[in-house]
Protein backbone atom coordinates (compact mmCIF):
# COMPACT_ATOMS: atom_id res chain seq x y z
CA UNK A 1 0.00 0.00 0.00
CA UNK A 2 1.26 3.36 -0.52
CA UNK A 3 1.27 5.91 2.33
CA UNK A 4 -2.08 7.22 1.45
CA UNK A 5 -4.19 4.41 1.86
CA UNK A 6 -4.06 4.06 -2.26
CA UNK A 7 -3.11 0.29 -3.68
CA UNK A 8 0.63 0.41 -5.02
CA UNK A 9 -0.24 -1.29 -8.01
CA UNK A 10 3.41 -1.18 -9.38
CA UNK A 11 4.29 -3.85 -6.54
CA UNK A 12 1.31 -6.39 -7.62
CA UNK A 13 1.41 -8.88 -10.68
CA UNK A 14 -1.36 -8.00 -13.27
CA UNK A 15 -4.02 -10.38 -13.62
CA UNK A 16 -7.40 -11.35 -15.97
CA UNK A 17 -10.06 -10.14 -13.42
CA UNK A 18 -12.07 -13.11 -12.69
CA UNK A 19 -15.63 -11.76 -13.87
CA UNK A 20 -13.92 -9.60 -16.80
CA UNK A 21 -13.23 -12.86 -17.77
CA UNK A 22 -17.22 -14.03 -18.12
CA UNK A 23 -17.76 -10.82 -19.50
CA UNK A 24 -15.11 -11.66 -22.18
CA UNK A 25 -16.84 -15.08 -22.86
CA UNK A 26 -20.16 -13.77 -22.86
CA UNK A 27 -18.80 -11.15 -26.10
CA UNK A 28 -17.33 -14.08 -27.88
CA UNK A 29 -20.48 -15.71 -27.69
CA UNK A 30 -22.55 -12.99 -29.00
CA UNK A 31 -20.14 -12.78 -31.74
CA UNK A 32 -19.88 -16.55 -32.41
CA UNK A 33 -23.97 -16.41 -32.73
CA UNK A 34 -24.35 -13.05 -34.31
CA UNK A 35 -21.12 -11.79 -35.54
CA UNK A 36 -19.42 -8.62 -34.70
CA UNK A 37 -16.21 -7.13 -32.93
CA UNK A 38 -14.96 -7.50 -29.70
CA UNK A 39 -12.55 -4.05 -28.33
CA UNK A 40 -11.08 -4.72 -25.35
CA UNK A 41 -10.28 -2.20 -22.93
CA UNK A 42 -8.42 -1.92 -19.42
CA UNK A 43 -6.59 1.19 -17.57
CA UNK A 44 -3.35 0.31 -15.92
CA UNK A 45 0.19 0.68 -15.64
CA UNK A 46 2.23 -0.91 -19.10
CA UNK A 47 2.64 -4.25 -16.98
CA UNK A 48 -1.57 -4.45 -17.56
CA UNK A 49 -0.69 -5.32 -21.18
CA UNK A 50 -0.12 -8.91 -20.30
CA UNK A 51 -4.31 -8.94 -19.67
CA UNK A 52 -4.88 -7.36 -23.15
CA UNK A 53 -2.58 -10.28 -24.63
CA UNK A 54 -4.72 -13.03 -22.77
CA UNK A 55 -7.86 -11.12 -24.22
CA UNK A 56 -6.32 -11.63 -27.65
CA UNK A 57 -5.62 -15.29 -27.26
CA UNK A 58 -8.71 -16.12 -26.59
CA UNK A 59 -10.60 -14.03 -29.25
CA UNK A 60 -10.90 -10.62 -29.14
CA UNK A 61 -10.38 -8.73 -32.19
CA UNK A 62 -8.59 -5.78 -30.74
CA UNK A 63 -6.89 -4.30 -27.68
CA UNK A 64 -6.29 -0.72 -25.78
CA UNK A 65 -4.50 0.17 -22.62
CA UNK A 66 -5.12 3.40 -21.47
CA UNK A 67 -2.25 4.33 -19.33
CA UNK A 68 -0.91 7.73 -18.23
CA UNK A 69 0.71 8.92 -14.88
CA UNK A 70 -1.78 11.13 -13.99
CA UNK A 71 -4.74 8.00 -13.93
CA UNK A 72 -2.69 7.20 -10.66
CA UNK A 73 -4.91 6.88 -7.48
CA UNK A 74 -8.41 6.88 -9.00
CA UNK A 75 -11.10 5.71 -7.30
CA UNK A 76 -14.29 3.67 -8.74
CA UNK A 77 -15.90 7.58 -10.01
CA UNK A 78 -12.02 8.99 -11.53
CA UNK A 79 -11.95 5.45 -13.17
CA UNK A 80 -15.61 5.24 -14.69
CA UNK A 81 -15.42 8.42 -16.25
CA UNK A 82 -11.94 7.93 -17.92
CA UNK A 83 -13.22 4.58 -19.27
CA UNK A 84 -16.45 6.22 -20.42
CA UNK A 85 -14.31 8.52 -22.45
CA UNK A 86 -12.39 5.52 -24.19
CA UNK A 87 -15.65 4.12 -25.07
CA UNK A 88 -16.85 7.91 -27.03
CA UNK A 89 -13.58 7.02 -29.00
CA UNK A 90 -15.39 3.15 -30.46
CA UNK A 91 -17.93 2.43 -32.30
CA UNK A 92 -20.05 0.13 -29.99
CA UNK A 93 -23.34 -1.09 -29.70
CA UNK A 94 -22.83 -2.90 -26.84
CA UNK A 95 -20.31 -2.62 -23.43
CA UNK A 96 -19.50 -5.61 -21.44
CA UNK A 97 -17.98 -5.37 -18.26
CA UNK A 98 -17.05 -7.65 -15.24
CA UNK A 99 -19.43 -7.63 -12.32
CA UNK A 100 -17.12 -6.09 -9.66
CA UNK A 101 -13.19 -6.60 -9.63
CA UNK A 102 -11.49 -8.86 -6.88
CA UNK A 103 -9.43 -5.94 -5.11
CA UNK A 104 -12.33 -3.54 -4.46
CA UNK A 105 -14.88 -5.66 -4.80
CA UNK A 106 -17.27 -2.57 -5.35
CA UNK A 107 -19.68 -3.21 -8.21
CA UNK A 108 -19.61 0.43 -9.11
CA UNK A 109 -17.46 0.96 -12.13
CA UNK A 110 -20.19 -0.59 -14.44
CA UNK A 111 -22.75 1.20 -13.19
CA UNK A 112 -21.28 4.64 -12.64
CA UNK A 113 -19.77 4.08 -16.56
CA UNK A 114 -22.76 3.39 -18.08
CA UNK A 115 -24.26 6.39 -15.95
CA UNK A 116 -21.65 8.60 -17.77
CA UNK A 117 -22.42 7.85 -21.25
CA UNK A 118 -26.03 7.86 -21.41
CA UNK A 119 -26.45 4.50 -21.61
CA UNK A 120 -29.41 2.10 -20.10
CA UNK A 121 -27.33 -1.09 -17.93
CA UNK A 122 -28.40 -4.37 -17.24
CA UNK A 123 -26.33 -5.55 -13.80
CA UNK A 124 -25.45 -8.99 -12.48
CA UNK A 125 -26.24 -10.69 -16.01
CA UNK A 126 -26.10 -14.26 -15.53
CA UNK A 127 -27.78 -15.38 -19.40
CA UNK A 128 -27.80 -13.60 -22.95
CA UNK A 129 -31.54 -15.13 -23.58
CA UNK A 130 -31.68 -13.33 -27.34
CA UNK A 131 -30.12 -10.37 -29.78
CA UNK A 132 -33.00 -9.69 -31.85
CA UNK A 133 -31.96 -6.62 -34.03
CA UNK A 134 -31.27 -3.78 -31.58
CA UNK A 135 -33.42 -5.83 -28.88
CA UNK A 136 -31.73 -7.50 -26.32
CA UNK A 137 -33.34 -10.00 -23.92
CA UNK A 138 -30.89 -11.17 -20.45
CA UNK A 139 -31.54 -12.51 -17.56
CA UNK A 140 -29.86 -11.21 -14.48
CA UNK A 141 -29.40 -12.68 -11.24
CA UNK A 142 -31.39 -10.99 -8.12
CA UNK A 143 -30.37 -13.09 -5.15
CA UNK A 144 -33.39 -14.92 -4.40
CA UNK A 145 -34.23 -15.39 -8.00
CA UNK A 146 -34.21 -13.97 -11.31
CA UNK A 147 -35.72 -11.69 -13.45
CA UNK A 148 -35.57 -11.02 -17.12
CA UNK A 149 -35.02 -7.76 -18.85
CA UNK A 150 -35.66 -6.78 -22.34
CA UNK A 151 -34.42 -3.67 -23.48
CA UNK A 152 -32.32 -1.53 -26.53
CA UNK A 153 -28.90 -1.22 -27.49
CA UNK A 154 -26.91 0.61 -27.10
CA UNK A 155 -26.62 -0.72 -23.88
CA UNK A 156 -23.94 -1.57 -20.97
CA UNK A 157 -24.00 -5.20 -19.37
CA UNK A 158 -22.56 -6.51 -16.09
CA UNK A 159 -21.59 -10.30 -16.16
CA UNK A 160 -21.28 -12.85 -13.27
CA UNK A 161 -19.41 -15.61 -12.38
CA UNK A 162 -22.05 -17.70 -13.02
CA UNK A 163 -22.47 -16.70 -16.50
CA UNK A 164 -20.16 -18.98 -18.28
CA UNK A 165 -17.10 -21.06 -18.31
CA UNK A 166 -14.97 -18.85 -19.83
CA UNK A 167 -12.73 -20.44 -22.97
CA UNK A 168 -8.98 -21.15 -22.86
CA UNK A 169 -6.97 -19.20 -25.18
CA UNK A 170 -6.58 -20.54 -28.71
CA UNK A 171 -2.67 -22.01 -28.79
CA UNK A 172 -2.68 -20.51 -32.99
CA UNK A 173 -3.84 -17.18 -30.93
CA UNK A 174 -1.23 -17.42 -28.75
CA UNK A 175 1.84 -18.14 -31.62
CA UNK A 176 0.33 -15.32 -33.32
CA UNK A 177 0.29 -12.67 -30.23
CA UNK A 178 2.72 -13.45 -27.80
CA UNK A 179 4.90 -10.95 -29.15
CA UNK A 180 2.31 -8.17 -28.93
CA UNK A 181 2.83 -5.09 -27.04
CA UNK A 182 1.66 -1.77 -26.29
CA UNK A 183 4.58 1.19 -27.34
CA UNK A 184 5.42 1.29 -23.75
CA UNK A 185 7.19 -1.78 -23.73
CA UNK A 186 8.81 -1.02 -27.37
CA UNK A 187 12.50 -0.06 -27.21
CA UNK A 188 12.63 2.32 -29.80
CA UNK A 189 9.69 3.20 -32.68
CA UNK A 190 11.53 0.82 -34.86
CA UNK A 191 10.12 -1.94 -33.08
CA UNK A 192 6.66 -0.47 -32.80
CA UNK A 193 6.75 -0.02 -36.73
CA UNK A 194 7.60 -3.52 -37.04
CA UNK A 195 5.13 -4.83 -34.99
CA UNK A 196 2.43 -2.38 -36.09
CA UNK A 197 3.04 -4.14 -39.89
CA UNK A 198 2.66 -7.34 -38.46
CA UNK A 199 -0.84 -6.53 -36.52
CA UNK A 200 1.13 -6.84 -33.40
CA UNK A 201 0.72 -3.32 -31.96
CA UNK A 202 -1.66 -3.14 -28.88
CA UNK A 203 -3.15 0.21 -28.86
CA UNK A 204 -2.40 2.50 -26.04
CA UNK A 205 -4.60 5.61 -25.27
CA UNK A 206 -3.13 8.26 -22.58
CA UNK A 207 -5.79 11.13 -20.40
CA UNK A 208 -4.87 13.36 -23.58
CA UNK A 209 -5.80 11.28 -26.43
CA UNK A 210 -8.84 10.88 -24.61
CA UNK A 211 -9.14 14.61 -24.48
CA UNK A 212 -10.48 13.47 -20.75
CA UNK A 213 -11.13 16.96 -17.93
CA UNK A 214 -8.24 16.46 -15.81
CA UNK A 215 -10.13 17.55 -12.94
CA UNK A 216 -11.83 14.56 -13.51
CA UNK A 217 -8.74 11.97 -13.27
CA UNK A 218 -6.58 10.60 -10.85
CA UNK A 219 -6.57 12.05 -7.10
CA UNK A 220 -7.59 15.07 -7.92
CA UNK A 221 -11.03 13.71 -9.51
CA UNK A 222 -11.44 10.59 -6.70
CA UNK A 223 -13.84 11.85 -4.13
CA UNK A 224 -12.87 8.95 -1.88
CA UNK A 225 -10.23 9.17 0.66
CA UNK A 226 -8.99 5.98 2.60
CA UNK A 227 -9.10 6.93 6.57
CA UNK A 228 -6.96 4.14 7.49
CA UNK A 229 -6.34 0.69 6.25
CA UNK A 230 -5.66 -2.43 8.90
CA UNK A 231 -5.67 -6.20 8.48
CA UNK A 232 -7.76 -8.09 10.45
CA UNK A 233 -7.27 -11.79 11.37
CA UNK A 234 -10.86 -13.51 12.49
CA UNK A 235 -9.94 -16.45 14.92
CA UNK A 236 -12.49 -18.27 16.60
CA UNK A 237 -11.83 -18.22 20.38
CA UNK A 238 -14.62 -20.68 21.58
CA UNK A 239 -16.64 -23.01 19.81
CA UNK A 240 -19.89 -24.75 20.66
CA UNK A 241 -21.44 -27.51 19.30
CA UNK A 242 -25.53 -26.93 19.19
CA UNK A 243 -27.28 -30.38 18.90
CA UNK A 244 -29.68 -30.34 15.64
CA UNK A 245 -32.83 -30.14 17.81
CA UNK A 246 -35.42 -27.91 18.63
CA UNK A 247 -34.36 -28.24 22.12
CA UNK A 248 -30.65 -27.28 21.05
CA UNK A 249 -31.75 -24.64 18.88
CA UNK A 250 -33.68 -22.69 22.13
CA UNK A 251 -30.31 -23.47 24.04
CA UNK A 252 -28.38 -21.21 21.00
CA UNK A 253 -31.11 -18.53 20.74
CA UNK A 254 -31.42 -17.92 24.48
CA UNK A 255 -27.31 -17.53 24.60
CA UNK A 256 -27.43 -15.33 22.01
CA UNK A 257 -29.66 -13.13 23.46
CA UNK A 258 -27.91 -13.29 27.20
CA UNK A 259 -25.04 -12.19 25.48
CA UNK A 260 -27.10 -9.48 23.55
CA UNK A 261 -25.64 -10.44 20.25
CA UNK A 262 -29.14 -10.54 19.13
CA UNK A 263 -32.23 -9.10 20.53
Amino acid sequence: MNEDGTVNRAALPAIFNPEDLNALELALQIKDRYGGHITVLTMGLPTAAQVLREALYRGADEAILITDRRCAASDTLATSYILSCAVRKLDYDLVLCGRQAIDGDTAQVGPQTAEKLGLPQITYVEELISLDGDVITARRNIGNGWQEVRARLPILLTVIDEANEPRIASAKRLMKYKKAKVPAECGDKTEMKALEDRGLLIGQWDLDALEADLAWCGREGSPTKVHRIQSVVLTARETRQVEPTQEGINTLVHTLIEDHTIG
